[in-house]
């Protein structure tokens, strides 16, 4: 009887165990990594744009700009074979959460009544050109996570890839903002 017991208590260990092993979620894909790494960089060049505004008073809003930005992005993504209209999304959202992180520095700043002794690049020649070049990196790292952004495991993916790459709570927040849309649930028929 008790070689029966020990045999059930055996087998039962090793089905629990093996649903235990087939209840784990995939693993996240490796775009995942590089893609919020990338996210974040954009996000960080946000404190530098925040100084140029802080020096020249210029808005924080700059409609004219984050139109052709869209403009530009729906033309890469037909050539990264992307849904423009998902890509306008996806850079909207890179653009809200700058300026997230714009409009949090300057409030600092104006609370302080001074803004960080540091240097500051030109916005128009070399801020610029660097967020171009990162939205070219975005997009190529974008498409190959799109084929994931359905999965139902994409949300828990996000949440623990995202967890501690942000400097601080202002640009964790942003960077929630930033991959917003990277996540969604697959239509329903």
């Amino acid at each position: 009887m008790r070689k029966v017991a020990n045999i059930l208590v055996s087998t039962l260990l090793a089905l629990f165990a093996a649903c235990t092993q087939a209840a784990a979620p995939a693993a996240a894909p490796d775009s995942l990594k590089s893609l919020l790494a990338t996210l974040n960089e954009r996000l960080n060049i946000g404190d530098l744009v925040a100084l140029t505004k802080w020096d020249s008073g210029k808005p924080v809003q700059d409609s004219p700009r984050e139109a052709q930005v869209i403009a530009d992005a729906r033309t890469l993504a037909i050539e990264h074979e992307l849904n423009p209209d998902d890509v306008a999304q996806l850079i909207a959202a890179q653009m809200e959460a700058n300026k997230l992180v714009q409009y949090g520095l300057l409030a600092q700043w104006q609370a302080a009544g001074t803004a960080p002794d540091t240097p500051r690049p030109d916005l128009g020649k070399q801020i610029r050109p660097h967020l171009d070049a990162l939205q070219k990196r975005l997009l190529q790292q974008y498409a190959k996570f799109a084929p994931h952004r359905q999965d139902p495991n994409c949300p828990s993916w996000l949440a623990n890839a995202r967890s501690g790459l942000a400097a601080d709570a202002l640009h964790e927040l942003a960077l929630i903002r930033a991959g917003g849309e990277l996540c969604v649930r697959a239509k329903a028929l």
